[in-house]
C-alpha cells in the first residue's frame, strides 16, 4: 500500500497530498475548490466541504487520510457506493475496508482486527452499524484520527434526504473523542449547511462551498401528460442517445414497469432497486458497467449508488420531490466531463404522488390524536398493544386505514410516547456477534444450561446464526423448556454482547403516563415545520419544472451559487428548443467542460 508521509504534527501537508494525489491516484493536481478543502483537513480543522457532484468530494478525504497518521472513518449511508469506492481504493494499492449488513461476524472480526493492528488506513461504515455498541467501542479504543460524513445533508431535518440515524452522529462524534471531522455533500442550501455545523458541533470550522455549475451538462423538461406518453418518450430518447443512460424511477414497482417497457422497445435495459436480492442487484449493476446493458433503471436511493463515469444520459420518468434530489441524480451524468444531457419527463400529476409521501411522513395531528386513543384502548396491563400495523389498522375508523396509522404510530414513537417491542411471541430473530466456540469459551461457571441453548441453536441453523436467522424457540427442543425458558437466555448473551436478537412479532409498549388521558407529548409546531419544509421543496421542483427562464440559473440561485448567469446556452430554455439531442461533439464546449475526478 501507499506509505503515509506525514509531518511531526501527524497530518500531513498540502504538498504531500499533491504528491499522493499524482503517485496514488493519478491525477497531476486538485481543483482549486479541492485544494482549499484539502488544506484545511490536513491542517487539522474541521471542514463542510459543499462540491457538486463529480466534484471529487471523495479526495478530500481520501487523500489526507493517507498523508497523516492513523485511522480515518467514513460514515456512508450507500452500501453499493461504500463497496464501490472501497474496492477503487484497494486496486490503487490503499489498505481499506467496509463493515456493514452484508459481513458475517467473522468478517466483521478481521476487519476491526485490521484496525486495530494500525494496517487499516480507511473503514467505511454505515451509520446505523457506527450505533452498535460493540464496534463503536471497539473504534473508541482503536481511536479514530479522521472522521469524514459523506452525504451530510442526511444530518439535517431541512435537508431533502433526512435521516435519524445521521442525526446521532454527532453524539458518535463524542463518544469518539471529537475526532477532526470532515462534512461533505453535493446538496446543501445555506440552511442546511448551518444545521450540519450545529449538529455536528464542528469547531474552527472551514466551509468550503465550490460553484455548483455542471459546466457540461445540458438540461431539458419535455412535458407529458399520460404514462403511455412518458414511455414512448424515455424509449425516443435512448434510441437517440446510443450511448449508457440511467433511468430514474420513484418506486420499486415503477423501475420494474418501465424497465419491461425498455426491453418490450429492444432498449438493452436491467432493474436496480432494493427489492432485488443481493445477488440480482449485482448482477445487474456489473451488465450496466460493463455495458453488456446500456441502460439501468434505477430507484434514487440505489442509483446514487451507480459510479459510471461515462453516462451520457440521465432520464427522469417522473419528477423528484426536490431540487436537490433532482440535481444530485441527475449529476450522475458526465462524471467524465464530457457533455452529457439530463431529461425530465413532467406531468404535473407527478405532484400528487410526493404529496402522498409528504402526508405519510407528516401526518395531521387528528391522525396521530384518534390513533393514540386507539392505542390507549387496547393497551394490556403490562402496557403493551401486540398488534402489527395492519392489525391495528383493521379496528381503527375506517377514515385511518394501515397508511395513516404507520404514520402517526412513527410519529408517537419518535416523540417518546411509546415504543416499539416484540410481541410476546416464541418466533425469533438471532444473530451471533461472535464464534460459538469464543462464546462457549467464555460461558464458564454456572452457564452450563447456556452453552445447552447455544449448542441447540448451532445444531438447528447451523452457520446462518453468524447472519442472523429465524428460530421458533417453543420449537427447538422440548428438553429446553420453550421461549419461557430460553428469552432469559437469549437475554443474557446480548447482555454480553455475544448475539443481538428480537422477536419477529410486532407491538408497541405505551410509555406509563398515557394513563392520564391528557398526556401526549408530540411536538406539535415541529411537524408543521417540516411538513411545510418539504412541501416548499415540492414547490420549488415544480418552479424548476415550469419555468421559462434559464433552468441553470434557477438551480444555482436555489442553492446560493454567487455565479449566476441570465443565460446558459445549455438548457431547453436558452437554447429556444424543446427538441433533446445528442452534443453534437464531446470534444470541450464553448462553455469550458469540467475536469475529470
Amino acid at each position: 500500500m501507499p506509505i503515509a508521509r506525514t509531518t511531526s504534527a501527524g497530518y500531513g501537508t498540502l504538498e504531500l497530498a499533491r504528491v499522493t494525489l499524482r503517485e496514488t491516484f493519478g491525477y497531476p493536481d486538485f481543483r482549486p475548490p479541492q485544494i482549499r478543502a484539502v488544506q484545511s483537513v490536513v491542517s487539522g480543522r474541521d471542514a463542510l466541504l459543499v462540491l457538486p457532484t463529480g466534484g471529487g468530494k471523495s479526495l478530500c478525504y481520501q487523500v489526507p487520510a493517507l498523508v497523516r497518521n492513523g485511522l480515518t472513518v467514513v460514515i456512508s449511508p450507500l452500501i453499493s457506493l461504500m463497496k464501490d469506492q472501497v474496492d477503487a481504493l484497494q486496486r490503487k494499492g490503499v489498505s481499506a475496508a467496509f463493515i456493514n449488513s452484508t459481513l458475517s461476524v467473522s468478517e466483521v472480526a478481521d476487519r476491526m482486527a485490521r484496525a486495530r493492528d494500525g494496517s487499516l488506513k480507511l473503514l467505511y461504515l454505515a451509520p446505523e452499524r457506527l450505533e452498535a455498541g460493540r464496534v463503536l467501542q471497539q473504534l473508541v479504543e482503536v481511536g479514530v484520527q479522521l472522521l469524514a460524513v459523506d452525504e451530510a445533508h442526511c444530518i439535517s431535518e431541512w435537508g431533502h434526504d433526512f435521516r435519524p440515524s445521521y442525526r446521532r452522529i454527532g453524539l458518535i462524534r463524542e463518544r469518539l473523542g471529537t475526532p477532526q471531522t470532515v462534512a461533505l455533500t453535493a446538496t446543501a442550501t445555506p440552511d442546511v449547511r448551518r444545521d450540519i455545523v450545529r449538529q455536528l458541533a464542528l469547531r474552527d470550522v472551514e466551509v468550503v462551498v465550490a460553484g455548483f455549475d455542471r459546466t457540461n451538462l445540458t438540461y431539458y423538461v419535455t412535458p407529458v401528460r399520460t404514462q403511455p406518453d412518458k414511455d414512448r418518450a424515455a424509449i425516443r430518447l435512448l434510441r437517440t442517445f446510443d450511448a449508457p443512460a440511467i433511468v430514474y424511477a420513484p418506486t420499486r414497482k415503477a423501475v420494474e414497469r418501465v424497465t419491461s417497457v425498455l426491453v418490450r422497445g429492444r432498449i438493452r435495459a436491467v432493474a436496480y432497486h432494493a427489492g432485488l436480492d443481493d445477488a440480482l442487484r449485482q448482477r445487474a449493476q456489473d451488465a450496466f458497467m460493463q455495458e453488456r446493458a446500456r441502460v439501468i433503471v434505477a430507484t434514487s436511493a440505489f442509483g446514487m449508488g451507480i459510479d459510471k463515469p461515462d453516462v451520457r444520459l440521465v432520464v427522469h420518468h417522473s419528477m423528484p420531490g426536490s431540487l436537490e434530489a433532482y440535481y444530485q441524480e441527475a449529476g450522475r451524468a458526465g462524471r467524465d466531463g464530457e457533455p452529457s444531457t439530463c431529461v425530465l419527463l413532467h406531468a404535473y400529476p407527478d405532484r400528487f404522488t410526493h404529496e402522498f409521501f409528504i402526508g405519510s411522513a407528516h401526518p395531521e395531528r387528528s391522525v396521530i390524536e384518534r390513533t393514540w386513543r386507539m392505542l390507549r384502548s387496547l393497551v394490556d396491563r403490562h402496557g403493551l398493544v401486540a398488534f402489527t400495523v395492519d392489525e391495528l389498522a383493521k379496528r381503527a375508523p375506517a377514515s385511518l386505514g394501515e397508511r395513516k396509522v404507520g404514520a402517526a404510530l412513527r410519529v408517537l414513537i419518535k416523540a417518546g410516547a411509546c415504543k416499539a417491542e416484540a410481541a410476546p411471541m416464541g418466533r425469533v430473530s438471532v444473530r451471533l456477534l461472535a464464534s460459538p466456540e469464543r462464546i462457549i469459551g467464555e460461558l464458564t461457571g454456572d452457564r452450563a444450561f447456556d452453552r445447552e441453548v447455544l449448542r441447540a441453536l448451532w445444531r438447528a441453523v447451523g452457520s446462518k446464526l453468524e447472519l442472523g436467522a429465524t428460530i421458533d424457540l417453543d420449537r427447538l427442543s422440548r428438553g429446553l423448556g420453550g421461549s419461557m425458558a430460553l428469552v432469559p437466555v437469549l437475554e443474557r448473551l446480548a447482555a454480553q454482547q455475544f448475539v443481538t436478537w428480537t422477536r419477529t412479532g410486532a407491538a408497541v409498549r405505551l410509555d406509563p403516563r398515557a394513563k392520564r388521558a391528557d398526556w401526549l407529548p408530540v411536538e406539535w409546531t415541529a411537524i408543521d415545520r417540516r411538513r411545510r419544509s418539504d412541501l416548499n421543496r415540492l414547490d420549488a421542483m415544480q418552479r424548476y419544472a415550469q419555468t421559462r427562464y434559464c433552468r441553470r440559473a434557477f438551480v444555482l440561485r436555489y442553492f446560493g451559487d454567487p455565479e449566476v448567469r441570465s443565460q446558459c446556452a445549455a438548457c431547453d430554455r436558452c437554447l429556444g428548443t424543446t427538441e433533446v439531442l445528442p452534443p453534437a461533439s464531446t470534444k470541450q464546449s464553448d462553455r469550458g467542460r469540467s475536469r475529470p475526478l
